[in-house]
């Protein structure tokens, strides 16, 4: 099973990200928490154990978890670590960025999914 901890849930996700997908079985969405800018290395560390519990409740009976995750960098090296420690899979999803010069200092990108890669 895939659990996406992302803030993309996977029912938006592109035809070629749901399709890598489905090597990791049945997808279940966990909506990537807030992260207050302000909150310290405690804050952070109680948040990815909190955020553990919710996966191995999600994964339980499952014979195997993966996790998609993707966000807010301090959190994510926590809950990384772990998940690693509980022998969890973690992967990232990997894109290339396109972007169109729009005039006037704007610009807009589009994120074309490559392929997942495993948090090491």
């Amino acid at each position: 099973m895939l659990i996406n901890l992302s803030n993309h849930p996977s029912a938006k996700w592109s035809e070629a990200q749901a399709d890598a997908a489905e090597q990791f079985g049945s997808c279940t969405d966990l909506p990537f928490p807030l992260i207050d800018p302000g909150a310290g290395t405690d804050e952070i560390n109680s948040l990815a154990a909190e955020y553990l519990g919710k996966i191995l409740e999600i994964g339980a009976g499952s014979d195997s978890v993966t996790v998609h995750l993707m966000g807010e960098m301090t959190f994510t090296c926590a809950l990384a670590g772990l998940l690693r420690q509980k022998g969890i899979r973690c992967v990232a999803s990997t894109t290339v960025r396109e972007t169109t010069d729009l005039g006037n200092g704007q610009k807009e990108s589009v994120f074309r999914f490559v392929r997942f890669r495993d948090y090491y």
